[in-house]
């Protein structure tokens, strides 16, 4: 069986590499012939990181190697779509592969419809408002993240919705040895995007460094908060270290705003420090609200006196912040991991549909 994958990023993508390329090779085991075309490549990747200015040619050449891909798509038992086929432009590819009868399975693992509907120009809400609900709606299958999305399929009239969470490879994703004489380590991993929910902790952090020895890990910020009188690591971020990185974490953190948007993530930075047996502490949004659970696995935290309460207590029971990282390393295996979810990808692909 030959299937697609038309991707939206190169493996540098969270969501392409999560949802996509770190499964690849298990479906090719299973006797697959797997393509995968991303949309957008590193430098693109690189100038939306960086904040620069996006380069039009970029752009230009995405759409034109994506029509050319398209020009062969009959060729392939299955097509899968992360997201849409192309960004900002209407359903119209997926309006056709629905009435040829080829059919596709479309994934999701943010909620992307707001990138339309919430949009700041007046001129794509107007034209594009509705544009995932017909991509969900012309799908054979809507592969959703969380149950926010889920939601978001049904309500658009997809005729198949199948939740799944983002997960990790838990051969990857081991416990780290800790060193006993060190400071205790407050861990965050994401992107210079997402960096932005840091800076309101900066009181807590503050307030707990007065009464403890505490250390701040940033993994893929590019920066730190630059605090005086306390320790900062700023950590490049690669696939082949990231689990390394996290593993010099004593806590891993997400704190998020509570917004149409962040209510659509999968939680991903909360499974990655709970695979690596770290306690996790994150704001009572979205899915965070299923993935943490109070005193067994960390805390939820939605005012900065909760954030400072729960922070203060791990760092005044290590050992039961340890314990707590035992037990999410169990919740992973068994609700967050790649091997919990293989056989069920594996079987959506392979399922005849129309």
């Amino acid at each position: 069986m030959k299937v697609i994958f038309l991707v939206r990023y190169t493996r540098m993508g969270a969501s392409s590499r999560l949802r996509t390329y770190q499964f690849v090779d298990h479906y090719r085991r299973a006797g697959m012939q797997c393509t995968v075309s991303p949309f957008f490549g590193d430098r693109y990747l690189n100038q939306l990181y960086s904040k620069k200015a996006h380069n039009p040619w970029l752009v230009i050449v995405a759409f034109v190697r994506r029509l050319v891909v398209l020009a062969g798509i009959f060729r392939y038992n299955r097509v899968f779509v992360e997201k849409e086929i192309f960004p900002f432009f209407p359903a119209w590819p997926e309006w056709i592969l629905r009435i040829t009868g080829k059919g596709y399975i479309v994934d999701y693992d943010d909620a992307v419809f707001h990138g339309y509907d919430k949009h700041p120009r007046s001129l794509v809400r107007y034209f594009l408002s509705d544009k995932i609900s017909k991509v969900m709606k012309y799908a054979s299958v809507v592969v959703a993240g969380n149950d926010y999305i889920a939601a978001k399929a049904r309500e658009s009239g997809s005729s198949s919705v199948v939740v799944i969470p983002t997960v990790v490879d838990m051969e990857r994703y081991v416990s780290g040895l800790k060193k006993p004489d060190r400071p205790f380590t407050i861990g965050w991993i994401g992107s210079p995007i997402t960096f932005k929910y840091l800076p309101r902790l900066v009181p807590v952090f503050e307030a707990l460094a007065v009464k403890h020895r505490i250390k701040l890990a940033f993994i893929g910020s590019g920066r730190g908060l630059g605090l005086p009188n306390m320790e900062e690591e700023i950590i490049p971020w690669s696939e082949e270290t990231e689990v390394s990185g996290i593993q010099k974490f004593d806590v891993g953190i997400m704190p998020l705003e509570d917004d149409y948007w962040e209510r659509g993530k999968c939680g991903y930075k909360l499974i990655q420090y709970m695979g690596c047996g770290i306690p996790v502490i994150g704001s009572p949004v979205g899915v965070n609200e299923q993935i943490i659970k109070d005193g067994i696995n960390g805390f939820k935290a939605g005012s900065l006196s909760e954030w400072e309460q729960r922070l203060e207590y791990l760092i005044s029971n290590r050992h039961k912040a340890e314990e707590m990282g035992e037990r999410g390393r169990e919740i992973v295996t068994k609700d967050y991991s790649l091997q919990a979810f293989l056989k069920q990808w594996i079987g959506l692909l392979e399922k005849s549909f129309k």
